[in-house]
Parts: C-alpha cells; structure tokens; sequence
C-alpha cells in the first residue's frame, strides 16, 4: 500500500521558516518524480515545486521562487519543501504527490492530473 506522509506544518510568524517533509512508502520512491502543491481557502489546488527522481532538476512556482527550495532524499525514502521568508499569503494545506514518471528534467509546473499518489496535507499557517 502506498503512502505519503507529510509532516512539519504548523503556526509561524510572518518572515519565519518551515521545513516540510513527505516520507514515502510502498513504492520505488526513487523512480518517481515528486512534487509539492498547496491549496488554500476558497482557492484550486496550486502547484508549488517539483524534483526529478535523482534530485538534480528542480523546479519552483514563481510565486515561491527565492524563498522555497526542494530536495529529496532518495535513501530516506522522503522529500522535503524548506520554506522561508514566509507571508500570510501561504498558508494552506500543502500537498506532496508521486508522478510515476522518470523525468530527467523538470522545465515547467507539474499537472496535479498527472500526479499518481497524494499524501492527506499537512496545514501551514501564517500570522501577520
């Protein structure tokens, strides 16, 4: 049975950090590209970052470039979304999900329909 995991959500003050993390398992976590989404109140589901199967081809959301990074860990099974300079403006529950796809590179924002797995959210909120 596949799951992911989120975790490291919670309150923190505006221009704070967070680092989130979305352990995996029941799947070759290794193969699959994986990315981050976010969705806040009343908003769609937002695309935020996503990472190749070896971590060497990243990409982020405009709205997050600078100050949201990706990585992953294939040995842990685990990626992560290290998020700082934080505004109000991102809190929402925010998502991992596995694409079964190999990509070799990422040059664009990830399809939420093209995402395989999803993990149930973990919730960030952000204070002014």
């Amino acid at each position: 049975q596949v799951q992911l995991v989120e975790s490291g959500g919670g309150l923190v003050q505006a221009g704070g950090s967070l680092r989130l993390s979305c352990a995996a398992s029941g799947l070759t976590f290794s193969s699959y590209t994986m990315g981050w989404f976010r969705q806040a109140p009343g908003k769609e589901r937002e695309f935020i970052g996503g990472i190749n199967w070896s971590g060497g081809r990243r990409y982020v959301a405009d709205s997050v470039k600078g100050r949201f990074t990706i990585s992953r860990d294939n040995a842990k099974r685990t990626v992560y979304l290290q998020m700082n300079s934080l505004e109000p403006e991102d809190t929402a529950v925010y998502y991992c999900a596995a694409d079964r796809r190999s990509l070799d590179d990422i040059r664009g924002p990830l399809s939420s329909s093209r995402m395989y797995y999803w993990g149930k959210g973990t919730l960030v909120t952000v204070s002014s």
